[in-house]
């Protein structure tokens, strides 16, 4: 097998001596990112938990918090009002593995306005009101949860387009949800109450549906882009001593 020429080292020498650091920098900055995203998710955790934790605030006082920009997501809340059961909508969810939809029925308030209620969740084959009856409370009802933001958009391309018609929505469009049952969007609350588990009559549906999953693996990203970075310096290292003792 042929050598190496002197030439052919000098050359793989210089390439080294630019590639090398070029590599670092970018191993240490993907790695440091990873460091500062920890730090923001972390955060992120802390701050919903507090808002979970803490009492249910009345609607005006989310709505407030909404008017001033502030995220109403998951801030625990409670409202009080009567469901308008024959118009509730009913959006495609999996819940503990089962497949089925989350009932959102508008609650009027005593203003004459509405809020949308994520009441839970009930099986594929329990979609409509009479398969599981006595699952529709009449009269004042007092409702506590967690405020959920509304979504802008759809929030990917690949997520289907809602089926107003067949009362089945892919995505929580607050605006056609209102508009589909004749509710004037400007009349409606632009957030939604996500109920907690106080169990419904009939034992449907299924409160305490909402899920809270933001992984949360940068550090692991971190050590990665950290480690790769030790790792082109040691063979750096090993490849100059070797150089210099030939």
């Amino acid at each position: 097998m042929r050598k190496p020429t002197r030439r052919s080292r000098g050359w793989r020498f210089w390439a080294a001596l630019v590639f090398v650091p070029v590599a670092l920098v970018i191993l240490l900055s993907l790695g440091t990112w990873q460091v500062n995203r920890l730090y923001w998710k972390e955060s992120l955790l802390a701050q919903i938990e507090e808002r979970r934790s803490a009492p249910p605030a009345a609607l005006a006082e989310i709505e407030s918090l909404l008017a001033t920009g502030a995220d109403v997501d998951y801030r625990h809340a409670t409202a009080e009002g009567v469901f308008l059961n024959d118009k509730e909508r009913h959006f495609l969810a999996t819940f503990q593995g089962q497949s089925g939809f989350y009932i959102y029925t508008p609650l009027q308030l005593a203003d004459g306005r509405y809020l949308f209620v994520n009441r839970g969740f009930v099986p594929y084959d329990r979609k409509t009101p009479e398969t599981r009856p006595g699952s529709q409370p009449e009269g004042p009802q007092t409702i506590v949860g967690l405020a959920r933001a509304r979504l802008a958009e759809k929030p990917s391309s690949l997520v289907p387009d809602n089926d107003e018609k067949a009362n089945i929505f892919y995505w929580k469009d607050l605006d056609r949800m209102a508009a589909s049952v004749g509710l004037a969007p400007d009349r409606v609350l632009p957030f939604f109450l996500d109920a907690d588990s106080t169990p419904n009559a009939a034992g449907m549906p299924v409160g305490g549906v909402t899920q809270i999953d933001l992984p949360n693996s940068h550090l692991q990203y971190a050590i990665t882009w950290y480690g790769l970075a030790f790792a082109l310096v040691a063979v750096s290292l090993a490849g100059l001593f070797r150089r210099k003792s030939q």
